[in-house]
């Protein structure tokens, strides 16, 4: 089961989705315009946004770039008119799952909610890259894979379930073979002083040395420990 969010400023069609989605096995979050289904993104984090393109205030091209914004590996259908295929082609520009032809076919809602589901795999497969492990005052993040900036929710994800934990200490171990591009340095930066803010101390181990040079040239070693190795940063707490 998914927890699916549909706006859409039309009663009668959200009270369709809600009921067919629910015959689905799915929870259904409803939102009545763009600024309120934005909220109820924030606060409820659905696997699945539905959203219809042609709305007062907030437009669905809007909310989408929204969501994007908030949560780029978000899974995003939009709801169009017959003949709004302009604005379906803008949708896909901006990354949507799939869009959807008002009226919507039973047959066409089913194959676009395979593909979301089929997406929502494969980004939970990649959550392997990134775990978390808790020691008695650590918390430590082991990355495996490539950092990049599709890996910014995940990335968030975990230091955020780090946090609830109030470990004092934050260990994040780069495996052998894993890397980090521009846009993930960038994210990291911010999660490293979010949790500084917190009062964690934060350490960094297992980065080759031009990486470390350039997470120095970002001021995030005036924020964090960066050591070579792991055990080099575990003997330094």
């Amino acid at each position: 089961m998914s927890k699916i969010l549909v706006i859409d400023d039309e009663k009668a069609t959200l009270n369709m989705f809600k009921m067919l989605l629910t015959v689905y096995g799915h929870e259904v979050l409803t939102a009545e315009n763009g600024e309120e289904g934005i909220s109820v993104f924030d606060t409820e984090k659905p696997d699945l946004v539905m959203t219809d393109i042609k709305m007062p205030g907030m437009d669905g091209l809007q909310v989408l770039g929204k969501i994007k914004s908030i949560s780029p590996d978000s899974e995003v259908i939009v709801i169009t008119g017959h003949g709004d295929m302009d604005l379906a082609i803008k949708a896909l520009n901006l990354d949507a799952t799939d869009f959807l032809n008002k009226p919507v076919k039973r047959e066409e809602l089913e194959k676009a909610l395979q593909l979301s589901a089929d997406r929502i795999k494969f980004a939970r497969s990649r959550q392997r890259d990134i775990n978390l492990t808790l020691e008695d005052d650590l918390a430590v993040i082991n990355i495996t894979g490539n950092l990049t900036s599709k890996s910014e929710g995940l990335l968030l994800d975990v230091f955020d379930e780090a946090l609830a934990t109030a470990k004092g200490n934050f260990l994040l171990i780069f495996e052998e073979k894993s890397s980090i591009n521009g846009a993930a340095m960038d994210s990291l930066f911010k999660l490293v002083e979010k949790a500084r803010t917190r009062g964690c101390g934060v350490h960094i181990a297992g980065l080759s040395e031009n990486f470390r040079s350039v997470l120095h040239s970002m001021g995030v070693t005036q924020m964090a420990s960066v050591y070579e190795t792991e055990a080099e940063a575990r003997r330094s707490l």
